[in-house]
């Protein structure tokens, strides 16, 4: 899902975060984070109520759903 990776991106780099920060912000390994940003893997569902709480977004958002 290619918009969901470009919206962690965003986000991250909006609040000048590395992906450590967000991996271990939300629990999960660096390597897993990195494919997701990558849109080499998609994320469960839990996971990404994990990183749209983390950065306080809907995940309407990252799913690209909603553009608020």
């Amino acid at each position: 899902m290619e918009i969901l990776a470009e919206r962690m991106l965003l986000l991250r780099k909006e609040q000048k975060l590395r992906q450590s920060d967000v991996a271990n912000g939300i629990g999960i390994a660096l390597y897993t984070y990195q494919r997701y940003e990558y849109g080499e893997r998609e994320p469960s569902a839990s996971v990404v109520k994990s990183i749209a709480d983390f950065y306080s977004v809907s995940a309407d958002y990252l799913l690209g759903r909603s553009d608020k």
